[in-house]
């Protein structure tokens, strides 16, 4: 098995070779060994060791102690870096996270017991090319199995987030939970709540964006992950639709339809794809026919509720809100004004609002016919085109007699709205223009002002 010829690679075999010269055994840990056993380059390298973390110190003067209560020290090299930690085992756990105390051990088969899974807890050793598996890692990765080391409920009980991790890396790596594993995390799905919002934020995140998105969530469902955490998003299920519109089924069905769509997407578009219907159970009506009223409206504010639970930061809470809010306005994109079109087409981050609405339609009527046109319009239209430099500004209607106040976001808005439908070119038709439909505060026509120079 040979490490990838990456920066941080490098320095993990650096690391390991000092470290076995100094006297002391030393094995890359957890998911960089599965990741190089499935044939897929890791990201991190995590390094375990019998030398206590004063002697790691000593070996490495630049590195830092990263988890000093847990035995680890970040080595660094440029930007590569990697973790190396002391082969401990753990005290019990009362917190649902943290043990009450480690004690630091000589044996690397004492170190793995404390780790989640299976497939995360085999070690390497980089000079005998040989892999050291004391869990049955190795049949797991075979038989494609998400298992816990030992007693599931036991490691669930020290760290309640490994219910919601084990969801994660078997969507990652498209694998199956295991029979008990699975029953423990339904037995104690309720304890995810005693975790914290970031922590369960950022595998939501992962979840997401790593890949197996739809598998992901239908894993949270079946598991009643879900409806712990995300009730708003459980509450679609059964949620019929117009089938006219929607001939693939439920709320819930559409919305995993367009999960297992994405390609890499951002953080914000895969929560605005989670939660672009998030509005329509609350605002189901059927009388004549199904109908979701303003539940693009609705969903948005429940997005920024279910954004702030999760303590997202407000930059995404506002983008994934516009994500929930806009994507309905593809359906009169042929009707609208040039100036209308225009201000939707270069809205901050359409590119993520184009997408979204893409996977909607393909999620559903199949039919791209508004997504087309508005690609045609973003090719034809230069960037002078949608953001043109105002003909006009403040000082200039105060130029011409107009007092400062709220009516000058409306005459500057409208002067755009006619330059943006090719109505207005220069200063000066500007002014005339707000001249012939606004007056004055007294209600005097405005006096004209000398002519500038080039207008």
């Amino acid at each position: 098995m040979e490490l990838p010829d990456t920066p941080a690679a490098r320095l993990a075999r650096q690391v390991i070779d000092r470290l076995h010269s100094a006297g002391y055994q030393a094995y890359l840990v957890g998911g960089c060994v599965r990741d190089l056993l499935l044939g897929r380059q890791p990201e991190d390298f995590d390094i375990a060791t019998d030398a206590r973390p004063e002697e790691v110190l000593r070996l490495f003067p630049k590195a830092e102690l990263v988890g000093a209560h847990f035995g680890v020290a970040l080595v660094r090299d440029g930007e590569a870096h990697v973790q190396v930690a002391t082969f401990r085992s753990d005290d019990s756990y009362l917190d649902g996270r943290h043990p009450t105390q480690v004690r630091y051990e000589d044996r690397p088969e004492e170190d793995v017991k404390r780790r989640d899974f299976t497939v995360n807890a085999l070690m390497y050793d980089v000079q005998s090319g040989r892999v050291r598996d004391f869990v049955d890692g190795q049949r797991d990765l075979e038989a494609r199995l998400i298992r816990t080391v030992g007693d599931p409920e036991a490691r669930f009980a020290e760290d309640h987030l490994r219910m919601l991790r084990a969801v994660r890396f078997a969507a990652a790596l498209r694998f199956t939970i295991h029979p008990d594993t699975f029953a423990a995390i339904r037995r104690l799905k309720s304890r995810i709540r005693r975790v914290s919002a970031e922590r369960i934020r950022d595998e939501i995140f992962r979840i997401l964006t790593e890949g197996g998105a739809r598998y992901g969530f239908e894993l949270l469902d079946e598991t009643s992950l879900l409806n712990e955490l995300l009730p708003e998003v459980a509450a679609m299920k059964g949620v019929e639709q117009p089938p006219e519109y929607h001939p693939e089924g439920d709320v819930w069905i559409h919305t995993l339809l367009m999960l297992e769509r994405m390609e890499k997407p951002t953080v914000t578009l895969a929560l605005g794809v989670l939660l672009h219907d998030v509005g329509k159970p609350p605002t189901f009506r059927e009388t004549d026919r199904i109908r979701f009223h303003n539940h693009a409206k609705v969903g948005a504010e429940m997005a920024i509720e279910i954004c702030r639970r999760l303590r997202c930061s407000r930059e995404i809470t506002v983008r994934v809100a516009a994500l929930v809010r806009d994507h309905l306005k593809f359906i009169d994109v042929k009707k609208m004004r040039p100036a209308t079109l225009k201000r939707f087409l270069r809205e901050p981050h359409f590119e993520e609002l184009l997408e979204l609405h893409r996977l909607d339609c393909l999620a559903s009527h199949g039919n791209l016919e508004n997504y087309e046109f508005c690609k045609r319009k973003l090719a034809e239209l230069s960037e002078q085109d949608l953001r043109p430099k105002p003909l006009i500004t403040g000082r200039d209607l105060i130029a011409a007699g107009y007092r400062p106040g709220p009516a000058f976001r409306r005459m500057l808005e409208a002067v755009e709205t006619a330059q943006l439908e090719g109505k207005l070119d220069s200063p000066a038709a500007a002014l005339a223009f707000v001249r012939s439909r606004f007056l004055p505060p007294d209600g005097r026509p405005a006096p004209q002002p000398a002519t500038r120079a080039g207008t």
